[in-house]
């Protein structure tokens, strides 16, 4: 009897001990492309270390990644979206939209831009652990790129993921609005260098403090 006992006490604290798992979805942004040392500077990184041991954070960013499924590189043709799900996280946080806005997929595509976004929520839904979603709301363009557009990113896809959010109950992370102006922190226009991951990763390891 005290054996089983002795069992059962240890399950419950493996269990009890088990990190919160939390998958980041996304784009170069999320990847950390341009930043010297992205496997330890990355947003979804720099959270890890911010949040410790209770949590587990992933990267399953992928470079030039779009949610159109008929854009120029889907996430969901990518082997990190069969990982991100496989990893059956507690919490999942997408940020996908930036690629979406270049002319030959948002002119072409855009009145699909929302289903796609709804699936893709849904399926991380269905799964086992049933994760509490967020949807990052993509950090500003500080310059058009490489078809990438300020306009497209700034006025339109906010409103779209608004919509979202509202329809799934899912929760923001607007990286928008509070690094909208800080220049300094995109060297090349688009992508956050080491310090703006930083304050990516402070801006989602606070909302998720607060609302998870």
């Amino acid at each position: 009897m005290k054996h089983l006992f002795y069992i059962l006490t240890l399950l419950i604290t493996v269990v009890a001990c088990k990190p919160t798992k939390i998958a980041c979805v996304g784009d170069s942004i999320t990847y950390g492309a341009t930043i010297q040392g992205r496997d330890s500077l990355g947003y979804p990184q720099q959270m890890q270390k911010m949040l410790g041991k209770k949590y587990q954070v992933k990267n399953f960013g992928v470079n030039g990644a779009t949610m159109l499924k008929k854009g120029d590189k889907p996430y969901w043709d990518e082997p990190q979206y069969k990982e991100a799900l496989q990893f059956n996280p507690d919490i999942v946080i997408i940020t996908l939209g930036t690629n979406d806005s270049k002319p030959f997929n948002w002119d072409k595509y855009k009145v699909e831009f929302k289903k796609n976004y709804l699936e893709m929520i849904s399926n991380f839904q269905n799964l086992k652990s049933k994760p509490q979603i967020y949807i990052g709301v993509p950090p500003p363009v500080i310059k058009d790129k490489w078809g990438i557009r300020r306009e497209i990113v700034e006025d339109e896809i906010p409103e779209i993921l608004n919509e979202i959010a509202k329809e799934k109950n899912v929760k923001f992370i607007d990286y928008y609005s509070i690094l909208s102006g800080s220049k300094a922190l995109f060297p090349d226009g688009i992508h956050p260098n080491a310090d703006g991951a930083r304050r990516m990763a402070i801006i989602a390891v606070s909302r998720i403090l607060t609302t998870y």
